[in-house]
């Protein structure tokens, strides 16, 4: 599976950013997909991640500020970031489980759980 993430950049913060994450091989319809992303310094965490049956998860930091949605027709996952903060700079990365999970299955909630990656996009937030 090939995994290529775009759209990060610089914004100013309370500003917003729509991420894009294109993956073959049906991957968005077939697999749970995850946004992450990593710091200077820093673990990689999960950002949110949303499963094959549109079951999404978000770490509490970015609730209610942003949205994993997905196109199966375009095989495009997406990310929309509003109000921006400082502590959202980081570099994304895109990832891809590869279990065909049941509906009861929870998406994996450490990068360890996906196998496939893009090379991540840059998103800087300055205040």
């Amino acid at each position: 599976v090939q995994v290529t993430e775009s759209g990060g950049g610089s914004v100013q913060a309370g500003g917003s950013l729509r991420l894009s994450c294109a993956a073959s091989d049906y991957a968005v319809s077939n697999f749970c997909m995850g946004w992450f992303r990593q710091a200077p310094g820093k673990e990689r965490e999960l950002v949110s991640s949303i499963s094959r049956y549109n079951q999404t998860i978000y770490t509490d930091s970015v609730k209610e500020r942003f949205i994993v949605s997905k196109d199966i027709a375009t095989n495009t996952l997406y990310l929309q970031m509003n109000s921006l903060q400082s502590e959202d700079t980081a570099m994304y990365y895109c990832a891809v489980d590869h279990h065909t999970r049941a509906r009861w299955s929870a998406c994996p909630g450490v990068s360890s759980g996906y196998r496939y990656w893009g090379q991540g996009t840059q998103v800087t937030v300055s205040s």
